[in-house]
């Protein structure tokens, strides 16, 4: 009876936990794959426009790495990558004119704020938000160019 018992209350845990592991599962972050720039729904304030873009991204909700791919105005290749937490500290972001860190901070489960920093001075501040289909991700950014001009940016990207 004993036994009985125990193989009772072990059955009851297992199904107690096996649906906490499924939603873990399901609360992945939304932002991870691939993205495509799609120019036709993006402004660029001053510009110009980048003739293309495509983002990837890793993330476990923690922590996440990021690389963008594309062909800049002048039609010559630009690479952009980091890896960071979304825990409001810098981490180092390479190839972007304008910054040399970067820092997350989640404020719900499809919307992040990022602050671009160089030398330590914020450059631009931009809020990512992923649409409720997950299919669509809507940048919105302020800040300064490489020319020192203020930029008002929205960058709209589809998930490929």
């Amino acid at each position: 009876m004993n036994r009985l018992l125990r193989m009772i209350t072990l059955g009851a845990a297992i199904t107690t936990i096996l649906p906490v592991g499924h939603t873990v599962a399901q609360s992945a972050d939304p932002v991870n794959g691939t993205w495509e720039l799609n120019l036709a729904k993006s402004s660029f304030d001053p510009g110009p426009a980048p003739k293309s873009q495509t983002r990837t991204y890793e993330s476990d909700g923690q922590t996440v790495k990021h690389i963008s791919n594309g062909v800049n105005a002048e039609g010559k290749p630009t690479q952009v990558a980091y890896t960071a937490s979304y825990d409001g500290k810098d981490y180092p972001i390479t190839g972007n004119p304008v910054a040399d860190t970067i820092s997350l901070k989640r404020i719900d489960n499809d919307t992040v704020e990022a602050t671009l920093k160089k030398d330590g001075r914020v450059v631009s501040t931009t809020t990512r938000v992923i649409s409720k289909d997950g299919k669509e991700i809507l940048f919105k950014t302020n800040g300064t160019n490489a020319r020192g001009e203020a930029v008002k940016n929205i960058l709209v990207f589809d998930k490929r």
